[in-house]
């Protein structure tokens, strides 16, 4: 019984994805971070098994030391393989990925997609690139049902969860366009937290000095892409400005 003596420290950033564990569940982990979460969920009562994926041999090695320290061998697996390889169909109820591009979370759930089977639900943390993300769960079936979004230490992170049903639900009888929706997330713009208006913020920040640099340019696609950065600055005011009279 000292088990639940033990417990580890994890950031807000990870105690808000274990929140989207439904209890109970068979939990996969991929590039698990010195398998912090699974620890976690498995410390917390949350989950009831967990598989930690590494694709590299040092936080391969890291991982499961954590999980021998915590004497979890019995309710956790540490693989060393590359994305959803260390899976076999049926195994997880839940699968998180956590911490890389969005690029890659898509690339890294394409290419195992075989391994979804019996997969419920998805909850997802891209560092940059959440609209490739949300781009794949509507060509794949896998309909949005929550997002959320939170700074911690200076940096914005959005963390979406999808389980299989309506892909176009998340997106119908809103206020913006699809188009739109897929940039901002459809829940995130309801919900419209000062960290989003913080997250556009910085985007902004990020294209004006794009433009400052294109206007010392003398090539002549400079012109055109000024234009195309304006606009899009454009975009993001009027975004930033409805945010922030909708909160008043």
């Amino acid at each position: 019984m000292k088990r639940h003596m033990t417990y580890v420290t994890i950031s807000k950033r990870l105690e808000t994805i274990a929140r989207y564990c439904p209890q109970g569940a068979r939990v996969a982990d991929i590039g698990s971070d010195h398998a912090l979460l699974a620890s976690y969920l498995l410390l917390s009562g949350i989950a009831s098994h967990v598989i930690a994926g590494e694709v590299n041999e040092g936080p391969y090695q890291a991982a499961l030391k954590q999980i021998h320290t915590l004497q979890l061998q019995d309710r956790a697996s540490v693989r060393k393989g590359d994305g959803l390889a260390v899976l076999t169909p049926g195994e997880v109820d839940v699968v998180c990925i956590a911490g890389m591009g969005g690029q890659l979370i898509a690339s890294i759930l394409e290419a195992g997609v075989d391994k979804l089977d019996g997969v419920k639900r998805l909850i997802l943390q891209p560092n940059v690139g959440e609209e490739t993300v949300r781009r794949w769960f509507l060509e794949r079936g896998w309909e949005l049902i929550a997002e959320t979004i939170l700074e911690e230490d200076g940096i914005v992170y959005e963390i979406l969860v999808a389980e299989r049903g309506n892909v176009e639900l998340p997106y119908e009888n809103k206020d913006r366009t699809k188009v739109e929706l897929l940039r901002i997330g459809p829940f995130l713009w309801e919900q419209k937290q000062p960290a989003l208006v913080q997250k556009w913020l910085h985007e902004r920040e990020k294209w004006a000095k794009v433009l400052v640099q294109l206007s010392r340019s003398e090539k002549p696609e400079a012109a055109a892409r000024i234009q195309e950065i304006t606009a899009e600055v454009e975009w993001i005011d009027e975004v930033i400005a409805c945010l922030r009279t909708d909160r008043l």
